[in-house]
Formats: structure tokens, sequence, C-alpha cells
């Protein structure tokens, strides 16, 4: 369980940069933004991909079904749309939105378990989750609050409503991404998370490759400005992408594959909120200012969620296997 979660707290601090990424690169789409992190993601994936080819030749047709799904779903969907969130709401409020996931993903896990020994009675889940919800809304209502004071200056008010329905349909695209991707490693057992973050960083590089020319032809046809393919800050944009596309992408994959190899899915649900801490602390950073006493104490309250959640499940009482 130590190294289970050492490895989910690993994935969060590289997942973080990802929220950090779109305020850097403002003047480039969200599409393009996760177009190119994939990009960078698959090339990248070939090299491993080369010295673990007789376990990546192992891998079935179910497998690299699985596999292509994951990467559209949980790779290319879902940080388009966090990114073009980012960029139309800022980042707290969609990295806020995107903090509710321990406890969406720990419902719908728990809810719908994939075996019964992933499964814990609600009434000892509950108060790790209730925790989590505290530290949330403290972080939250600070975030709201700057966002009130700010949104009249810097963004319309329709960017703000539309950054945070597009945040939404991210938290769905996420809470089916780890769900499945955790139920399917802890019943494939023969699969190493190495080999099966290659295999997601494959599976995604056709599918990022195609979409870009098909944005590339999109732009032309419209009439678009963009300077395709590299855009304003072709520089800034290949170091940017090959940096989340090697640690957030195939590193943070691979962490949390095997994070999901070790703990229950409702309990790597929790730790997700290791990416909504890293993310503020790169936010605040990024800003230059120290972040409040609610920040503070809803930062704290999210650890100890943490840690009660640990503990319920390491205190679990063995499963029957009776009739």
């Amino acid at each position: 369980m130590f190294i289970g979660i050492l490895c989910a707290l690993c994935a969060g601090l590289m997942w973080g940069l990802v929220f950090v990424t779109p305020l850097l690169l403002g003047d480039y789409p969200g599409v393009v933004l996760s177009l190119g992190r994939y990009v960078a993601f698959g090339l990248i994936a070939l090299a491993p991909a080369w010295f673990d080819r007789r376990r990546i030749g192992l891998l079935s047709r179910q497998d690299w079904t699985v596999a292509f799904k994951l990467a559209l779903v949980g790779n290319l969907i879902y940080y388009a749309m966090l990114a073009t969130a980012i960029q139309l709401a800022d980042a707290p409020l969609p990295t806020m939105l995107i903090g509710t996931l321990p406890i969406v993903i720990s419902v719908c896990a728990n809810w719908r378990p994939g075996h019964v020994s992933e499964s814990v009675a609600w009434s000892r889940l509950a108060p790790s989750l209730v925790i989590l919800g505290l530290g949330l809304t403290l972080v939250n209502s600070s975030e709201l609050e700057r966002l009130r004071d700010t949104i009249g200056n810097a963004r319309s008010t329709t960017d703000y409503a539309l950054g945070c329905l597009i945040a939404v349909c991210a938290i769905a695209a996420w809470t089916w991404y780890p769900i499945v991707n955790s139920r399917y490693l802890r019943t494939h057992t023969h699969i190493n998370s190495v080999t099966w973050a290659t295999a997601q960083g494959l599976a995604t590089l056709p599918m990022a490759l195609i979409g870009f020319a098909l944005f590339g032809i999109y732009g032309v046809a419209s009439g678009s400005d963009y300077a395709f393919p590299l855009g304003p800050r072709p520089g800034t944009f290949v170091v940017m992408m090959l940096v989340i596309g090697l640690s957030a992408s195939w590193l943070g994959t691979l962490l949390w594959n095997k994070a999901s190899q070790l703990l229950p899915t409702a309990l790597v649900a929790q730790l997700i909120v290791f990416e909504t801490l890293a993310a503020l602390l790169y936010a605040f950073l990024l800003r230059g200012v120290a972040p409040d006493l609610r920040v503070l104490a809803g930062a704290v309250l999210l650890c100890i969620g943490v840690v009660y959640g640990v503990r319920t499940f390491s205190r679990r009482p063995a499963v029957s296997h009776l009739p």
C-alpha cells in the first residue's frame, strides 16, 4: 500500500503541470495543446516500446482496443476540454472542479465495484469523502471570491460559464478513465504498468497526428490566422509539449498504473487529490503570491481526508470467499 500511495503522489506531482501549461501558452487553442501533448507522448513512447517490444507484442487485440479507448477519452478528449476550460475561466476554478474527482470517482467506484473486494461500507467511506468535500469547499470559496473580483476585468461571464461547463465534461471523461483503467489492470495482472503506459502512448499517437492534421485543414478552410503547426512561439511550444509529454503523460501514466494495480479503485480515486494539490501549488507559484488561510486550511483538510481514506482501506476486514 505504501508503494501504491507513493506512486499516486508522484503521479499527482507530474499531472499538476498540465494545469499551468494552458496559462503559459494562453495564445494556443486548448485543442492544439492537447494534440501537441499527445503527439509528444506518442513519440516519446516509441523509445520504451522498442526496449519493451517483447511484452508489447504479447498484448492481445482486446488489450489494444481498451488502450485506444482509454487514450481517446482519458487523454485527448479530457485534456482538450481541460485546457479550453482553463483558458476560458482561468486555472483555479477548473482546477477546483477537477478537484472533485476524488469524491466523484470514489462514489462511482464504490457504487458499482468491479469486485466485492474493492468495496467498503458507505458508513466507513463517508468520513473521508466529507473531509475531502470540506477541504474543496474552503479552497473553492477563496478562488470564487477572487474570480468575482476579477471576472469583470479579465474575462466575460459567458467565457466563465462556458469554461465551467467544459470542465464538468472533463470531469465525466476522467471519472470513466481511472475506473476502467484500474479495473482492467487489476483483472489482467500479466500486464506490466510500464508496458501499459507505453501502449497507451502508442495508441494515442495516430489519433493525435490525425487530429493535428484535421485541425490544420480546418484552419486553412476557415481562414484562421493561427500559425499552424507550431503556433506563434514554436520553441516554447515544443519544449512544453515535450516536458508534459514525458513527465505528465508517460511517467505520470506509468506511476498511476502501478498505483492502480496495488490499491483498491475507490482508494486510488481519492489519491487523485494529489493532482489538485500540485496544481494549486504550481498556480500560486506562477501568480507569485501566497495562498490565503482558507486555501491553506482546505489543503490541510484534503491531506487529512486522504490519510483517513488510506486508514479506512488498510483496516478493511478480510472478504470471505465462502459461498
